[in-house]
């Protein structure tokens, strides 16, 4: 599935069952909420704390649940997450194009 199926995959489920989309604030703090719920899982996984009674190790749930996320909130603002995509890509090639390789702390 491409960037732009998800985006239209998203945006016909919610006209399909979601009745309509929750408002744009309401989707950033449920953006919030689901980081917070991957940050958990990722403190316990490759942390130091240990997962409590009936949780799991679900990192690739957890990020699916970001993605919906901000995919609504794309849709919603009408952003191209794709065409987005590709400029940070060209604007961060630019930009750190020999910082990383010159960076001391990366060096093996």
């Amino acid at each position: 599935m491409t960037i732009k199926e998800a985006q239209e995959a998203v945006d016909q489920w919610i006209k399909t069952y979601g009745v309509r989309y929750f408002s744009e604030l309401t989707n950033m703090a449920c953006l919030t909420e689901e980081v917070g719920e991957l940050a958990r899982v990722i403190a316990r996984k490759y942390g130091d704390q240990s997962f409590k009674e009936g949780e799991k190790a679900n990192v690739g749930e957890e990020i699916a649940d970001i993605m919906w996320v901000l995919i609504c909130l794309a849709n919603q603002t009408g952003t191209d997450i794709t065409e987005e995509l590709q400029k940070s890509f060209e604007k961060k090639t630019k930009r750190d194009v020999k910082r990383h390789l010159d960076n001391p702390k990366l060096k093996a």
